[in-house]
């Protein structure tokens, strides 16, 4: 079936399972009746996967004439939901490979918020004194070095169309300064919310396929187009990419400004615009249509306070169809 390698399935919902990897190789949402032909096969891999499903723990099965062993682990995002499974199948007497890191993860598009598995903070090397599972959407690309194909990742979040999919190779930086390379899978869906109306995520998962020095797909540390806005900042600016619709921050180019709330951390105050400034923010939102806008906003500070910054947006196109702000923020007394 999948030789000495594991397969990687995922079972976002939204269709039927599909191949994303094969060993440490990336696979674009492969059919499993199209990498798999053979009735007795692809048999017994629904099996398996059904099983691994119903149960959300590992499966070992084996097949009637005792001849094939097929092994599954799930990839879960909570006790209760699979986000996809690793499958090998062999022979009783073969050595079982070792298994790519992988972890799961969703973002929240109705809240802005991100939730990471503990296979995720494994894969990231986090700490499990530092191990938050929840953060912000921002806060994802603290840790990712993007390819070029970044801004159509953040159209696709801006849209929330329920059924489109994402895949990419980014670099992973863990918290040991290991960098990484990764294959990002994802699929936004639409489901019901607890308060009975519906909430938007982007369902997906993560797959360590090597040290990034060594996988020409991953992205070098710093690309272009960054060192280009990096370059052009003043000292005392930060800049930040902003959702139009929303006035929630997709990410920020650069540093983040300091003491402000943004990151969604358990404890910390939730990223805010000061209430009496949101018709300041939206009417900046609307007038990007025509031209550049400015203004001075109130944001939440960690401390739980307001911090006066002055704030410039320009329109930048994510792809074809889809527009986002970049905005620069500074102290408002500069001049």
């Amino acid at each position: 079936m999948a030789g000495t390698r594991w397969l990687l399935i995922e079972t976002f919902g939204g269709g039927e399972p599909s191949v994303i990897g094969l060993g440490s190789a990336p696979r674009k949402f492969v059919p499993l009746g199209q990498m798999f032909r053979q009735r007795e096969t692809l048999a017994t891999l629904k099996s398996a996967i059904a099983a691994t499903q119903a149960a959300l723990a590992p499966v070992e099965m084996m097949s009637e004439d005792g001849r094939r062993r097929t092994l599954t682990h799930p990839l879960l995002i909570t006790p209760e939901r699979m986000h996809a499974v690793l499958v090998w199948s062999g022979s009783p007497e073969e050595t079982v490979p070792p298994r790519d890191p992988v972890g799961a993860w969703y973002f929240n598009l109705s809240t802005s918020k991100s939730t990471r598995s503990d296979d995720l903070l494994d894969l990231y090397g986090v700490a499990p004194e530092n191990r938050a599972r929840e953060h912000a959407i921002a806060g994802v690309f603290t840790r990712v070095i993007t390819n070029s194909d970044e801004s159509d990742a953040l159209a696709k979040i801006v849209r929330s169309a329920p059924g489109t999919e994402h895949q990419a190779v980014w670099t992973v930086r863990r918290d040991d300064g290991a960098l990484r390379a990764a294959h990002f899978s994802c699929r936004l869906l639409e489901e019901p919310s607890p308060t009975g109306g519906s909430e938007t995520f982007f369902r997906g998962v993560t797959h360590d396929i090597g040290d990034a020095t060594n996988v020409s797909a991953a992205p070098p540390p710093v690309i272009l187009e960054h060192r280009v806005l990096d370059a052009a900042a003043e000292e005392g600016e930060f800049r930040a990419i902003m959702d139009l619709r929303t006035l929630r921050l997709l990410r920020w180019m650069g540093p983040p400004m300091p003491q402000i709330a943004w990151q969604s951390l358990a404890g910390e105050p939730e990223p805010e615009i000061h209430p009496e400034d949101l018709d300041t923010a939206k009417a900046m939102s609307r007038n990007l249509a025509h031209q550049r806008t400015s203004g001075t906003l109130r944001l939440r500070t960690l401390d739980g306070g307001w911090k006066p910054v002055h704030a410039r947006a320009v329109l930048m196109a994510l792809d074809q169809h889809t527009t986002a702000a970049l905005v620069t923020i500074r102290e408002p007394d500069r001049d």
